[in-house]
């Protein structure tokens, strides 16, 4: 069964948060201020979040990807990934994280059947990245990251560019890439709290390549099954790949083949779009029937792209932990 919007895209990828809680600030994802937590009773529990899952694969979702806030300070995370990968027809599940906690953790996810990893790392500089994250944590983070690799588990490094903040570390990250065999992902700055002046901070994607471009060669790369919206480049030479995810300066939404849960049971089309589907009536009910039709809803009403661009941009602000990263 194919999962298709009425703009003829393909839905096939799930994301699914189970906590809008994070041990890390950074600055593009919350207010300094901090947001307010969610009450534990408002936090769907993982056998509802399951059923989510069982009912989107039986749709035709065929990739899961579990998010946060940061998915790792959940309890009973890894009995759910376990869980999760035992479910017939998810041909991959993967785990987006901040690596705070995967040296700790990192053999228990590979064992509980996750395939793959995105680790959020946006300086290799002890002192930028402190200012980023607000917290000191980068030698525990690499340290996780290296253990994560050892246990053979597929890693991906994503950089959120920011101008005068990290984007004189681009081409450190692409040398990492190139030296590791890792594929690190630059992701264009997005304005989710919508901060004033948020335009300085962007770096469009195509001043990325260029960058890199001017110290490697770099041959384009087709789509991988169930791709997100990177556009990847080998590293002439190496087993390295950078990509860039032009969330603003190029729109991607044409071939998005995604829709997300949010760990208070809310489905988005679309994450720049304040509509939700509320999935928690059809949960307590126990209707599944209920709950693929609210699914398709969705899907049906996913939007034909966001409106944001480099000028401006027209929705609520939010804090990316409570949505899903």
């Amino acid at each position: 069964m194919k999962l298709v919007d009425t703009h003829g895209r393909v839905i096939d990828y799930l994301r699914l948060s189970v906590t809008d809680r994070c041990n890390l600030r950074c600055v593009y994802c919350m207010p300094r201020q901090g947001v307010l937590k969610t009450t534990h009773d408002n936090i769907l529990r993982y056998e509802e979040m399951y059923r989510i899952a069982c009912c989107a694969v039986s749709l035709g979702i065929r990739k899961i990807r579990i998010t946060g806030g940061e998915p790792l300070v959940r309890n009973g995370i890894v009995s759910f990934l376990k869980q999760l990968a035992g479910i017939s027809d998810v041909e991959q599940l993967v785990l987006t994280t901040n690596g705070v906690m995967l040296y700790e953790l990192a053999e228990k996810i590979r064992d509980a059947g996750v395939q793959r990893l995105n680790v959020s790392l946006d300086s290799l500089d002890r002192e930028t990245f402190a200012s980023i994250t607000r917290s000191d944590k980068l030698t525990t983070i690499l340290q996780g990251i290296e253990k994560a690799r050892l246990c053979g588990l597929h890693i991906k490094l994503n950089m959120v560019v920011m101008r005068g903040v990290n984007d004189h570390e681009i081409i450190d990250f692409a040398r990492l890439a190139a030296d590791s065999s890792t594929t690190v992902r630059f992701i264009e700055y997005m304005p989710v709290i919508r901060e004033a002046e948020w335009q300085r901070m962007l770096v469009p994607s195509r001043e990325v390549l260029s960058r890199i471009g001017s110290c490697f060669q770099l041959t384009p790369l087709g789509p991988a099954d169930f791709a997100g919206p990177s556009s990847n480049f080998r590293i002439d030479g190496t087993d390295g790949v950078v990509g860039v995810i032009t969330a603003l300066s190029d729109h991607f939404c044409s071939f998005c083949n995604r829709i997300r849960v949010t760990s208070t049971g809310q489905a988005k089309g679309c994450l720049f779009s304040d509509a939700s589907v509320d999935l928690k009536p059809a949960l307590m009910e126990q209707d599944n029937i209920m709950l693929a039709r609210m699914l398709k809803s969705v899907v049906e009403a996913k939007p034909v792209g966001h409106l944001i661009s480099s000028s401006g941009c027209s929705y609520q602000s939010f804090s990316m932990a409570s949505i899903g990263g």
